[in-house]
């Protein structure tokens, strides 16, 4: 049976991210879901068990037999291994897209100390901005296809709490019993890319800017069937 493709965002963005790759998939005859994690910031810590709910929940649309492939981008790949130790369905693959990755054991923090440095001095009542607006235009304004397109992003967007970004995920032993890939977009995810090739996973590139999936969504939803072995 051919697996459902399961586009996990990052919860520091919304859905609409992975709508065109998605839309892409099922004109190849793929059936898809795109789970919404935008309530996740409305609650209390820890988050990652209200992420594993909204995955499990959006796929109880699917008979219970029928397998899947996660697909997460940014830091929902940290959210993979608990998703996955959390779903009742078979998981047929994963691939991480211009993703962090989880840490081979034991918990790991969504962000390292040098991003939380970063992040302190933006948040007020403990919330901060919304992930576009931490940076320059200059680096937002490649990342989208078209003014239509990155309006659809940044009004969607969450605006998080700071102890998002402190909690540590687990790390389920045994969660990649499957096969795992990676898709590299650019930097400064290179070396994540070279950290999963030394896991013996398959990596490909595409390249292009943290976002590239709505700039070239064919050319994602391409990479995804090749990397999931659905050709």
């Amino acid at each position: 049976m051919q697996p459902v493709f399961v586009l996990v965002h990052s919860p520091s963005v919304g859905p609409s991210t992975w709508h065109p790759v998605a839309e892409r998939l099922t004109a190849a005859g793929h059936r898809v879901r795109v789970p919404s994690l935008l309530h996740i910031g409305a609650g209390a810590p820890p988050f990652w068990p209200g992420i594993v709910d909204a995955v499990r929940d959006d796929l109880r649309q699917l008979p219970a037999a029928d397998p899947v492939v996660l697909v997460a981008h940014s830091n929902a790949g940290l959210f993979l291994p608990a998703i996955r130790a959390g779903l009742d369905h078979p998981v047929a693959g994963s691939v991480f897209v211009d993703a962090a990755l989880p840490d081979r054991i034991g918990p790991t923090p969504v962000a390292p100390p040098e991003l939380l440095e970063f992040l302190r001095p933006m948040a007020v009542d403990g919330r901060l901005p919304r992930w576009t607006d931490w940076w320059d235009e200059a680096d937002i304004a490649p990342m989208f296809a078209d003014a239509t397109v990155r309006r659809t992003v940044v009004e969607e967007q969450p605006t998080l709490p700071l102890s998002y970004y402190e909690q540590r995920i687990p790390v389920p032993d045994g969660w990649d019993d499957h096969p795992c890939s990676y898709l590299l977009f650019g930097p400064p995810y290179e070396d994540l890319a070279a950290e999963a090739r030394d896991r013996g996973w398959r990596v490909a590139c595409l390249p292009g800017a943290h976002l590239h999936q709505l700039v070239d969504p064919a050319g994602t939803a391409g990479h995804l069937i090749d990397l999931a072995g659905q050709t």
